[in-house]
């Protein structure tokens, strides 16, 4: 079931999704070479405790997970897609980081993701990012009353397809508001015309994930979580929380 928000949720959810773009910022400004996963975690915890606010991350076990997730980022580091669990590995010269971050304030949940070079950036990687960034800047041009979710899927395939890259099959974006995860689901790839309209009061998290590679396969690391490509090509992820209203598409998240 899909809950529509009325204006006022919708801006308790901006709340929500300012203090995401408050802790997005400022681990992008820590990271460095040398410095550690964990690190960065701590960064963003910070920040929660800051504004008052919950990790919807930390502890949260979807049926296919061994563990609850033990951290309030994602940190997914060169092959690894997303889910990457941060840990003490400490960023290299290089390295092509994901992350991905929630907060869940006053009852209402913002998530989004960046993706960035540490140090000095393979031209590639830059490309990859900035692909990245231009398909999540057209499924959220598509999530416009009176579309659909597959307007919105194709917006942003046909941004990743006609670059080259792959598509992890079966992971998209997905309804957000009292949860993390809601109805409906946001696919990354789909044909126009099709699915759920889309209505004022519906927030959507958007989420293109792409693979440099331009193979759509990927596996689940030995910790269960972190999904990596197969091919051992770099992946990039980005990601808005975006509300759906008669005036177009409003960024929760927005930076």
């Amino acid at each position: 079931m899909v809950e529509l928000k009325t204006d006022t949720s919708i801006d308790a959810m901006y709340e929500a999704g300012q203090v995401v773009a408050r802790a997005l910022t400022a681990m992008r400004e820590a990271a460095g070479v040398g410095v550690s996963l964990l690190e960065l975690d701590e960064v963003a915890h910070q920040v929660l405790r800051d504004a008052g606010a919950g990790s919807p991350f930390l502890g949260y076990r979807p049926s296919f997970a061994p563990v609850p997730f033990p951290a309030v980022i994602c940190a997914s580091v060169n092959d690894a897609i997303v889910h990457g669990i941060p840990t003490d590995y400490r960023l290299r010269d290089g390295d092509l980081v994901s992350i991905d971050f929630g907060a869940e304030l006053g009852g209402w949940v913002g998530d989004s993701a960046i993706s960035f070079v540490v140090g000095t950036p393979r031209p590639a990687d830059l490309h990859l990012i900035e692909t990245a960034e231009r398909a999540l800047a057209a499924g959220i041009e598509a999530a416009v009353v009176g579309n659909r979710i597959g307007d919105i899927a194709h917006a942003i395939g046909t941004v990743c397809r006609a670059a080259g890259y792959g598509i992890p099959d079966g992971f998209g974006g997905h309804g957000i508001g009292r949860r993390m995860h809601e109805d409906p689901p946001v696919p990354n790839e789909g044909r126009p015309g099709r699915g759920l309209p889309l209505r004022h009061g519906m927030a959507l998290a958007i989420e293109p994930m792409l693979i440099a590679g331009g193979t759509d396969e990927y596996h689940a690391a030995a910790d269960g979580w972190t999904l990596r490509t197969n091919d051992g090509t770099r992946a990039a992820h980005a990601e808005h929380t975006v509300a759906i209203t008669d005036a177009g598409p409003r960024i929760l998240t927005a930076r």
